[in-house]
């Protein structure tokens, strides 16, 4: 008498996804998006720093779409911990800022890849997947100008620019920009008041703003520019 072979339905394994942006509604757009995929799962979403940390340690994802701008603290630091706490978590950045200012920090700070959130779906899934399998994701002019730099093609004539601040100081100059005073800029930054007056004195320097009326008109205008073309 011949056995019968039973075969079983195995599910396959989905990539967990958490997700960590401020605002509910891009939480909202990016689950709404990523559900329906066969090979993607959201185990988790967030709004701050401390609250990913706290869901990233539960849910246990194998990517984390970070943003930038998080509630009460900066996007960057919550990838150097990720990288610090979970080296195996792929990091991709998700993030209406400057790509040709934001993404080689973040590359640095621990990220796989760098995405602007007007990119179209199917872009954003691409991403996802790349980072996931072990690859990085950046755009092709990013690509260039990082290649450019290990081959020594950086201009030395430069004019100064923010690529020389600090992930601390570009944080100060951004709040700067926004409107915020010294004492806003402390508490958001969970600083002491003369801390943040000397952030603002290296960042003159650096950006060769003789006057603290300058450093307001360079900050405003930096802020509220558009991502470089």
């Amino acid at each position: 008498m011949t056995a019968k072979k039973t075969t079983k339905n195995i599910a396959p394994v989905k990539t967990r996804v958490l997700i960590v942006d401020d605002h509910p509604m891009v939480r909202e757009s990016l689950i709404n998006l990523i559900q329906d995929e066969p090979d993607l799962l959201v185990c988790g979403e967030a709004e701050s720093r401390s609250q990913a940390l706290d869901v990233a340690g539960t849910t246990k994802p194998n990517v984390a779409i970070v943003d930038l701008e998080l509630k009460g603290s900066s996007g960057l630091e919550l990838v150097k911990d990720f990288k610090s706490r979970y080296p195996k978590l792929a990091i991709l950045v998700f993030s209406s800022s400057d790509e040709m200012v934001y993404a080689e920090r973040a590359l640095h700070a621990g990220a796989r890849g760098y995405i602007n959130k007007l990119e179209t779906h199917p872009t954003i899934l691409q991403a996802i997947r790349l980072v996931a399998a072990g690859g990085v994701s950046f755009s092709e002019k990013l690509t260039q100008q990082m290649v450019g730099r290990m081959a020594g093609t950086r201009p030395t004539t430069a004019a100064p620019s923010v690529e020389q601040l600090s992930d601390r100081e570009l944080e100060v100059l951004q709040l700067i920009g926004t409107g915020d005073t010294t004492g806003q800029i402390a508490a958001k930054l969970h600083l002491a008041p003369n801390t943040v007056d000397t952030y603002r004195v290296r960042i003159r320097q650096k950006l060769g703003l003789t006057a603290t009326g300058d450093l307001l008109h360079y900050a405003i205008s930096w802020t509220h520019r558009g991502p470089t073309p």
